[in-house]
């Protein structure tokens, strides 16, 4: 019988990952709560919640309570994390439990203050442990923590872009860039709008970042809504338009990559080398970036395996030997 219940979670911008010790990942949903407007009770969580996002329905607000990959909404965000643990059934040990929660390096002390806040507040009582994001995406991908080897992590998720340097269990260089795939979309669909006086939304803006990413040779077909006709309309979108739509937020995370190698301590020039940059995150996946920032950096770069789990991956392994207590 496990004494010590724990739980590890990744609260992001776009999904919340929960994984319960011995039984692994229990929770993957959208970061999402919708509301009653006149009731303010809530209507729906998590998928069903972001299923009705950005189609107005009467009488409902949906909300997305993290912004950046930190709480913009401290009672939203507290109200989905119980709802989540709930439903993962974390129970209750003879000790008290281990919450193990992802945070970003470059938030501030108010905003994990707001982190530690949501996950103290959960049921049962846990003791929080706030681990930056780098740290958790290094353990992920497969980097021995407790060695002090040297580590170059690359995490790219909906809200933020941690850019890291570590020597083991701890962050020696980083930047937390205030852009991810939200950016990446948002771009994506002023760039249509624009060029093309078509008005589409969120998720065919994904689609077309994923489909095309940065190459310029093919094409894909999107549906929106006519800027001047307000009539929905079928648009064959060009590689080229999507690539220099996302050139600004990839110039913003090759740079950040660049800084980073040039104020590398000697001591840790060889790991990193040998290690390699090991790109984590949602937005890891867009086709032609891993080899971008290669070429940039002149160190080989590659996807670590099943990205988008990479950081609670790596805060379920952290949890489970006790790392960094």
């Amino acid at each position: 019988m496990r004494l010590r219940p724990g739980v590890a979670i990744d609260l992001g911008t776009v999904n919340t990952l929960v994984s319960v010790s011995g039984r692994g990942l229990v929770i993957e949903e959208p970061s999402a709560i919708a509301v009653d407007r006149a009731t303010t009770s809530v209507v729906a969580i998590g998928h069903e919640a972001d299923a009705l996002s950005g189609k107005e329905p009467q009488g409902i607000e949906v909300i997305h309570p993290l912004r950046d990959g930190v709480i913009a909404d401290l009672d939203a965000t507290t109200a989905m994390l119980q709802h989540f643990l709930r439903r993962a059934r974390l129970r209750r040990g003879l000790l008290r439990g281990r919450a193990v929660v992802c945070v970003p390096a470059g938030a501030t002390w108010l905003e994990r203050r707001s982190l530690a806040a949501a996950a103290g507040a959960l049921r049962p009582r846990c003791a929080v442990q706030l681990v930056d994001e780098p740290v958790a995406a290094a353990a992920g991908a497969g980097f021995d923590l407790a060695a002090g080897s040297g580590a170059f992590i690359v995490d790219i998720g909906g809200g933020t872009t941690e850019v890291a340097v570590l020597a083991g269990g701890h962050v020696v260089r980083a930047q937390s860039l205030r852009l991810g795939g939200n950016a990446m979309d948002a771009a994506i669909g002023r760039a249509i709008k624009a060029d093309l006086a078509l008005l589409i939304g969120r998720n065919a803006a994904r689609s077309l970042k994923m489909t095309l990413g940065l190459g310029e040779d093919t094409t894909a077909e999107v549906v929106g809504v006519d800027a001047a006709l307000r009539t929905p309309r079928v648009e064959q979108v060009p590689g080229t338009l999507v690539a220099r739509a996302l050139e600004q937020p990839i110039l913003a995370i090759v740079a950040a990559v660049q800084e980073l190698l040039s104020d590398i301590p000697p001591n840790l020039a060889e790991d990193v080398v040998r290690g390699k940059i090991r790109l984590a995150g949602g937005g890891a996946l867009l086709p032609g970036l891993a080899s971008r920032i290669e070429a940039a950096a002149g160190i080989p770069a590659f996807v670590v395996d099943d990205p988008l789990r990479c950081v609670i991956r790596g805060a379920a392994d952290i949890l489970e030997r006790g790392q960094l207590s």
